[in-house]
């Protein structure tokens, strides 16, 4: 008796397969509890059930996989894969997806992926599992294999069958990289085959191969099978694999274990056939998926963003609100970046500054940031010109009338600000919120010249706005949850992550960034060599090294902050901060003016028509000790100080959850992301052992490092950092 594939699938919950009367299946994949499809714990059972009755069905001439959403499927459910805990389960769970892959591959009739939009990870391997792929061709759509950015490999096949399909190098480079490609490139480099216009071009397409195409064998299956490009033991592929390696070490300072892991399960698994290639790759994901960094990323850039997202740091009780209609005053850098991610989400504009010459140059920011997504074909000009059209630019606080958000954006300067609060609440509504993009200044006291401190918010942005992902949210004295609520709701509408925290100087971000750059000078005044600093900051995982990084930040901002910040401490009748940095800022910001990167000097050079590079003049003003630290203290030096300040603010409830502080370090300002977030870092190290190792860096370097009082109850209780 033939088994029905459709009686079969459609018994399942989410499939639905149809049989046209040339015997070709179309099953459409529809996960009816999720918006987007993704491998998750129902997955491999029912593909298992699918490729069993398929091949079975003698009835059946094709098969064509498609989507019954927008999307094809956006990868593994990664919530299952942060449940794993051990080497078997993981083993287990790719060998299992790869042995219904490999059953319908190989049995010999013609099987299409019709992709109906983006396909990532493990969807984009299901598709490799395929005889024939082809996508819509859209701009929302993107193919990749982006597990590394999560700490993993392809484990569905994609380390063995993408080199196959493109060619070692190419494969490489996408692996290692993460890198999502747009249907037209995936098709231009042979990861796919054809492109469609819409779904029932997509459909079309995928019946008249099939028919066209009765009995199939992949590339790889067929005798005689070459890899595109060559093979690992070829002249030209034996090059690549003699610079590969120290190309991703030098970007990855061998903090990411599985861009090894994936080069070497291509490398072994291209010397050998495609079924032991594929059980190599199962065990090099397993050691991928055992890591600590693996561990450490999925659990915040996964588990904890996802919180995030869904609301965990929003009061109950308060109506989801959109934002129709925004104020900014100041259109400088941040100001012109605010006013287009607002407008980018369709909200009316208002951008003010002192002048219309500068409120026209704030607005030419998203002009050029408009041009660019033309001419690259990510927009049209219909497109720029109606974004263009919601951004008003004016001088008169007259205009603010109407708008439910204010959001200042003027100098780092008290006065300044009041005056802008003063001139904007004439005008908006009472119902309106205010919110300043102070990076520094505490909110409670910007919200005394307030008519209403209940609806004062900070809304922390971060340079360049329309990159930077995060934007945080800090909490006045008085400022009630509806406004918290209507902040965070506006945050997720231009589609940036908020985080939420309670007022204090400098608040999270800015106060626990600023212990890098400051270590990095500190560094340097003891007498170690620029040079060493630097490497350690990289080798530490962060995205610059301190002293590079404070060039772009710029002293001139470092001082400014530093004395106000002292003459508020003086002011409150407290004593000024001191730190082993500030002979450096003084020497190098006050007396020789080399502020940074947009002088053109700073601790590097700025060369017209070269390359940067650290000043010669550094070892001269500052004598390198002879005896010099070994590299891992100051590994440790950087990390630990980023880290143990964030303890702080944890201490004094500054920050507000466990995600949102290791969210805000690794998005605000680029905390190494493979230890998972500065409260990750401490849990993954043992907060036991942290508090002993900061006692032996206080004791060789400073107090500074002497460890938070929270850390030291922890350990004492055997505690770790969690959300309740």
């Amino acid at each position: 008796m033939t088994t029905d594939v459709c009686a079969t699938m459609n018994a399942l919950p989410n499939f639905c397969a149809e049989k046209d009367a040339d015997g070709i299946v179309t099953l459409t994949i529809d996960q009816a509890d999720r918006k987007m499809n993704v491998l998750g714990p129902d997955f491999n059972p029912a593909y298992a059930t699918l490729a069993e009755a398929f091949v079975a069905d003698d009835s059946t001439k094709g098969l064509i996989l498609t989507s019954g959403k927008d999307t094809f499927i956006v990868g593994a459910d990664i919530d299952s894969m942060n449940s794993i805990e051990t080497a078997e389960q993981a083993f287990e769970l790719v060998e299992n997806m790869k042995s219904s892959l490999r059953k319908l591959e190989t049995c010999g009739k013609p099987i299409v992926a019709a992709m109906t939009g983006t396909a990532l990870g493990g969807g984009l391997e299901v598709a490799l599992g395929c005889h024939y792929r082809i996508a819509i061709d859209s701009p929302k759509t993107k193919l990749g294999l982006p597990e590394v950015k999560i700490g993993l490999l392809p484990g569905g096949g994609g380390t063995q069958r993408l080199p196959r399909l493109v060619g070692i190098q190419k494969a490489l480079e996408l692996m290692t990289q993460g890198k999502e490609l747009r249907p037209s490139a995936a098709k231009d480099i042979g990861l796919i085959d054809d492109v469609a216009t819409d779904k029932d071009d997509l459909l079309a397409k995928a019946k008249e191969w099939i028919k066209a195409n009765p009995k199939v064998q992949q590339p790889w299956d067929k005798k005689g099978f070459k890899f595109p490009g060559g093979g690992s033991m070829t002249p030209q592929i034996g090059q690549v694999w003699s610079i590969a390696p120290a190309m991703a070490n030098q970007k990855s300072q061998g903090n990411y274990p599985a861009i090894k892991h994936i080069m070497s399960s291509v490398f072994e698994g291209s010397l050998l056939d495609i079924d032991t290639a594929l059980k190599v790759e199962s065990r090099y994901f397993v050691a991928c998926a055992m890591s600590q960094e693996a561990r450490n990323m999925i659990g915040t850039l996964w588990v904890q963003l996802n919180k995030i997202k869904k609301g965990q740091s929003r009061p109950e009780g308060f109506a989801q609100y959109k934002t129709k209609k925004v104020g900014i005053l100041g259109a400088g850098m941040m100001g012109a970046g605010i006013a287009y991610v607002s407008a980018k989400a369709g909200m009316e504009v208002i951008l003010l500054d002192r002048n219309i010459e500068s409120a026209e140059k704030g607005k030419d920011y998203s002009t050029k940031l408009l041009d660019k997504a033309v001419s690259s074909g990510r927009s049209t000009k219909e497109k720029k010109e109606a974004l263009l059209g919601k951004i008003k630019t004016t001088v008169s606080y007259d205009d603010l009338e109407g708008c439910d958000l204010i959001i200042e954006a003027v100098f780092e300067n008290r006065e300044i600000k009041a005056e802008c609060t003063k001139q904007a609440e004439a005008v908006i509504p009472a119902t309106a919120i205010y919110a300043s993009n102070t990076s520094t200044l505490p909110i409670t006291g910007l919200a005394k010249v307030s008519q209403r401190p209940n609806q004062f918010i900070g809304l922390h942005f971060f340079s360049p706005v329309d990159k930077m992902p995060l934007v945080e949210i800090i909490m006045g004295e008085e400022t009630d949850d509806e406004t918290l609520a209507k902040s965070f709701d506006y945050v997720l509408q231009i589609g940036k992550t908020p985080i939420v925290v309670n007022d204090s100087r400098g608040f999270y971000t800015s106060r626990v960034f600023g212990t890098y750059v400051t270590e990095g000078m500190a560094m340097l005044g003891e007498g170690i060599t620029p040079r060493a600093i630097e490497v350690a900051g990289m080798k530490a995982g962060m995205p610059m090294p301190p002293l590079a990084l404070q060039d772009e930040v710029s002293l001139g901002l470092t001082m400014h902050v530093r004395d106000q910040t002292n003459q508020d401490l003086i002011d409150e009748g407290k004593e000024a901060l001191t730190h082993p940095s500030d002979i450096v800022v003084d020497k190098m910001g006050g007396e020789l003016k080399r502020l940074g990167r947009k002088e053109g000097k700073g601790f590097y050079e700025y060369p017209e028509n070269a390359k940067k590079h650290l000043w010669s003049g550094l070892g001269d003003i500052f004598p390198p000790l002879e005896n010099q630290p070994p590299i891992q203290d100051l590994i440790d030096r950087l990390l630990f100080v980023q880290a143990n300040e964030s303890a702080r603010c944890a201490e004094e409830n500054v920050v507000r959850s466990v995600a949102d502080t290791n969210i805000g370090s690794i998005f605000g300002w680029g905390f190494a992301p493979h230890q998972g977030g500065t409260l990750q870092f401490i849990n993954a190290y043992g907060v036991k052992n942290f508090v002993e190792r900061s006692r032996e860096l206080a004791a060789k370097y400073g107090e500074r490092f002497a460890p938070a009082q929270i850390l030291v109850d922890m350990a004492e209780k055997g505690e770790e950092f969690v959300d309740a």
